[in-house]
This record gives structure tokens, sequence and C-alpha cells, in this order.
């Protein structure tokens, strides 16, 4: 992806109804909600995810000591949830095309 195609698109972003727009596009593959609480010291975020396609539904619960430590362990957790992982696989395949 080109640096101008990259600019372009965080300037639709931007813009609420070009947002809208895309978002009526697209199937919802998958929901999740994520709470996020940190004392300074540790961060924990709780949630839970749900499969639109197999309506599997799960809770998670992931530790950090960094923001960044927190977001990585977040992103391996969707990974391992076996149902978001294909409606993961297959979004991206479908915006591939």
């Amino acid at each position: 992806m080109s640096e101008s195609e990259i600019d372009r698109r965080l300037a639709e972003r931007r813009d609420p109804d070009a947002l809208a727009k895309e978002d009526e596009e697209l199937p919802v593959v998958a929901r999740m909600v994520v709470e996020i609480r940190s004392d300074g010291s540790r961060t924990i975020a709780r949630g839970a995810a749900e499969d639109q396609t197999t309506g599997e539904k799960v809770a998670l619960r992931v530790d950090g000591t960094t923001p960044l430590q927190l977001a990585l362990s977040l992103m391996k957790t969707m990974t391992q949830l076996p149902g978001m992982a294909l409606s993961a696989a297959r979004a991206a395949r479908a915006l591939k095309k």
C-alpha cells in the first residue's frame, strides 16, 4: 500500500459520513467488548467476544504490566479463540478481494 493510499484512507476515516458508508458495506463477523482497568502498576482487560457466524461466545481476561504488553497479550488471546481466529481470517481474505 502506497503512502498516498494510506493518507487517503486516513482522511476518509476522519469523515463520519464516509465511515458510516464503509460500515454499511461490511458484514459483521464478530463482536468484542473490552474493559481496560489500571492502577498504574498493572493493567487488566476483561471482556467478551462473540462470533456472529457460529454464535460462539467467550469471556476473556488479559493481564499486562504495560499498555504494549497488554495489547500484545490481547491479540494473542484473540488468535487462540477458535471461532474468532477463523472469522478474522475470513474477514481478512474478503478485504483482499
